[in-house]
Parts: C-alpha cells; structure tokens; sequence
C-alpha cells in the first residue's frame, strides 16, 4: 500500500482531519525560505494533537544545525527531512533518522544525486529544480524513477487528486508526497481536496 505524506501543514485542525482521513504522516516546514513556515510552538501543537501512528517530519533546507537540533528537543519528531544542498554525514549528525529531497526539475540529470546520501532512512524526489524550495506544485517525470534502489522512495512535485493515481501507476513509490496539490492558499489545506487525494491513493490499490 503506497503511504500518503501531508505536508507544509500550519494548522492543527488540518493535521487532525489528514491523519483521520489516512495520511500516514504530517510534515511541518521551518526553514525561513519556505511559505509554509511554522514556529516551534506551531509545530508542537500539531504534534501534540495528532493520533498514534502518524509520523511527525520536520523539513528544514540548509538551516543551522542549531534550528535543527532546537526542534528535535521540542517537537521530537519521527524524522527530519533535508530540502537542500546538505551533505550525507551533515544529515546524519542529529543521530536522527532522517529523508533527503533530491531535486528533480533537471530530469535524468539528477539522478546520480540519489547515491550521495547512503544514511538516509528515505529518498524524496521532488520536481522543483535544484536550489529551489519544495511545495511548488512543479511535476517530474515520473517515469524517472529508479528501481534499482535499496531506500524507500517518495514521490513529490505536482500531485493531486486528479493525478495521483496515475503518478503511482508509472513510479510505484514506496510513498506519495502532498502540499500545494491539496491546498486553497499556502499553508491551509482545503477539506475536499485533501478527502479526495488520499481517496484516490487508496484506491490505486498499490
């Protein structure tokens, strides 16, 4: 069964209605780059109200390892996840475990990428282009995707409810990834869209 990742959330009543429509998953972004920041207090809010089983990640690109290690001491996420030019052994400093976003707006050029971060727990591919920030709602092609790698891959970049399904058919990820796809402004999320993407995730059936 393909995971469903909500993220770029803001508001705690969105994270509950995700993780009780079936996200697997909530992400909450604090780099400064990103519309869809929330402060630590923001974040521990949305942690505290969400139900058994679903993850926590906190997104962060090229931050100080300072932000980074005050929110794993106060939102205790389940896992960080990297959206910029971080390094291997930089992600892994935290002893967390944690997903690298490899962009993937260059296409097949970008591939060589995805072997650069052998500690991830997970590989984010992402359609926006390189240096740029995630949650742009720019698709890949899906095609592109590997087969050949030990590490879970999630799929981000484009999707939505109309999409979804056949962006699963051709990239079989381990997960899917959704922000701007299920949004009605950045950061809040629109009840039916969100309903309606992780319906059409489960009904891919895969």
């Amino acid at each position: 069964m393909t995971r469903i990742k909500c993220c770029g959330m803001t508001r705690v009543e969105d994270a509950q209605l995700a993780a009780q429509l079936g996200a697997d998953a909530i992400g909450v972004v604090f780099t400064a780059r990103s519309k869809r920041r929330v402060t630590i207090a923001q974040a521990q809010a949305i942690a505290e109200a969400v139900p058994p089983f679903v993850s926590i990640v906190a997104l962060f690109m090229d931050d100080d390892a300072s932000l980074v290690q005050a929110v794993i001491d106060a939102v205790q996420p389940d896992l960080l996840q990297f959206h910029g030019g971080e390094r291997n052994d930089w992600c892994a400093q935290f002893g967390h475990r944690y997903l690298k976003a490899i962009a993937m707006g260059e296409g097949e050029a970008a591939l060589p990428r995805l072997r650069e971060y052998p500690g991830a727990a997970g590989l984010l591919l992402d359609g926006h282009g390189l240096g740029e920030s995630g949650g742009s709602g720019k698709a890949f092609d899906w095609s592109l995707m590997p087969k050949d790698l030990s590490q879970p891959l999630i799929l981000a970049g484009g999707l939505t409810p109309a999409n979804v399904a056949e962006a699963i058919r051709v990239a079989t990820p381990w997960a899917v990834d959704v922000a701007s796809g299920v949004e009605s402004a950045p950061g809040i999320k629109d009840p039916r869209k969100l309903a309606d993407f992780i319906e059409a995730v489960r009904a891919a059936g895969c």
